[in-house]
């Protein structure tokens, strides 16, 4: 074989193990967004209040979002693709048990142990990545294609589940992901090279612990603002009881030998800005599809297709944004591309918030073009943010920075989108996001 022929091949299973991974990493956020749509029809099956929507809703989101930096640590110290097929396996069982929940504990249950699954998935996913690009230049070209597989996997949760829903039932939303899992599980093993661990490296389980306890704990208690006034002590204990243990995180990370966070991974400024594009731009979407889905089905009465094809040019103009990140990083760089797409996303949030929630307002001009301007803005902004978050990480912490760049994307739609939902409309929170976003903008333009 010639060495033409051999860079042929080369490339060829770097495409099919970028598709793979890529199509796991979607998946994992479509499972995240796919309850949205379904979620007034599971409510009424179950006999749910608000309250207890907005617990299932987000769920997922609490375990996913909190078990991440141990999910890092782990791809690190086992090596990515042994770590990624635990985690598959996981989110594979819990994924098949959904369909068959016979009520809010065990569909509820089932969530929780997809998002630990996805936890452990999703940062094993990048160290293998790195492992299929070890050059930084296509490492960086890979991590901006893959900085906007979330937000189409968050399109596509939108989509296909209410198409699912109006043929079939919401139970088979759940099916996908199972579907996905199975078929990479079946795969990986052909498909992924396999990444050595690091046997010298410890686990940290006191950081893992205190991490997992209080970015979940916190977060479950930011989520209940929506439905329980701040001073209620269903808030206050979480809150305050996770700010307790983050703060006993940080203290006991200082004095770790090898910890599971080191602070100075996150005192880069670039990194950090990076990092808050991430979370606000994963909010400013999720809240857009929560919001607009139970506008479009509660106050003009639309069906679960009708409200799903409202966001199909939202889904093209995401695609396009998204194959464009790579080009336009390479081009201008990564801190450019992510300020224009966060100004671009902070237009269509403010254009929503003003014209998208009036109940007559003609979909053509209410609500499309703040649809486009998001998608093209946020795609731009995740791509270019995921090499800011990315560059200069050296390979032993892929896991790590995995860890942190998905904790960022679940944190935005969970901890932020609940306190974001608590100025008291729709309208407003979107605006206020809108405008995070104008401000994250102008700070990543000094920045960079």
């Amino acid at each position: 074989m010639t060495a033409k022929e051999v860079t042929h091949v080369v490339h060829v299973r770097h495409r099919y193990a970028f598709a793979l991974l890529g199509t796991v990493q979607t998946t994992l956020i479509f499972t995240l967004a796919a309850i949205a749509v379904p979620l007034p029809l599971i409510g009424r099956e179950f006999g749910l209040r608000r309250p207890d929507l907005i617990l299932l809703s987000s769920s997922y989101g609490l375990t996913f979002a909190g078990l991440l930096l141990f999910g890092g640590r782990l791809a690190d110290r086992y090596g990515g693709r042994r770590t990624l097929a635990v985690g598959l396996l996981l989110f594979a069982a819990a994924s098949g048990a959904a369909p068959f929940a016979p009520g809010m504990g065990a569909l509820l249950a089932a969530r929780l142990v997809q998002g630990a699954g996805a936890a452990v998935v999703a940062p094993a996913a990048m160290a293998v990545l790195r492992v299929v690009h070890p050059s930084p230049t296509a490492y960086g070209r890979a991590m901006a294609t893959w900085g906007g597989l979330s937000v189409l996997g968050a399109t596509a949760g939108n989509l296909l589940s209410g198409v699912i829903v109006s043929l079939l039932s919401w139970r088979w939303t759940f099916v996908v992901p199972l579907v996905v899992a199975v078929a990479a599980l079946a795969l990986s093993s052909r498909s992924l090279p396999l990444t050595a661990p690091r046997r010298g490296r410890a686990l940290d389980l006191p950081g893992a612990l205190l991490a997992t306890a209080g970015i979940t704990l916190a977060s479950y208690g930011l989520v209940v603002t929506d439905v329980r006034p701040w001073s209620s002590a269903g808030v206050l204990v979480p809150v305050l009881g996770g700010a307790g243990l983050l703060i006993a995180f940080l203290y006991a990370e200082r004095r770790a030998r090898d910890p599971l966070l080191p602070l100075r991974f996150l005192l880069d400024q670039r990194r950090a800005l990076a990092l808050t594009a991430i979370a606000l731009s994963a909010c400013g979407t999720a809240m857009t599809s929560v919001v607009l889905s139970l506008h479009l089905q509660q106050t003009r009465g639309w069906s679960p297709l009708q409200t799903s094809a409202a966001f199909v040019p939202f889904a093209l103009a995401l695609i396009a944004s998204g194959r464009a990140a790579g080009p336009l990083v390479s081009r201008y760089g990564a801190g450019a591309v992510t300020t224009t797409g966060l100004g671009t996303g902070a237009a269509g949030l403010v254009l929503l918030a003003s014209t998208g929630l009036h109940a007559h307002t003609p979909y053509a001009y209410g609500l499309l073009p703040g649809l486009v301007l998001l998608a093209a803005g946020t795609a731009a902004a995740f791509g270019g943010a995921a090499v800011l978050t990315t560059e200069g990480v050296p390979a032993r912490q892929t896991g790590l920075a995995g860890g942190v760049l998905n904790s960022a994307m679940e944190l935005g739609p969970t901890v932020l989108f609940a306190l974001l939902l608590t100025l008291g409309s729709d309208a407003l929170s979107l605006a206020a996001t809108g405008t995070a976003l104008a401000a994250t903008a102008l700070l990543n333009h000094r920045a960079n």
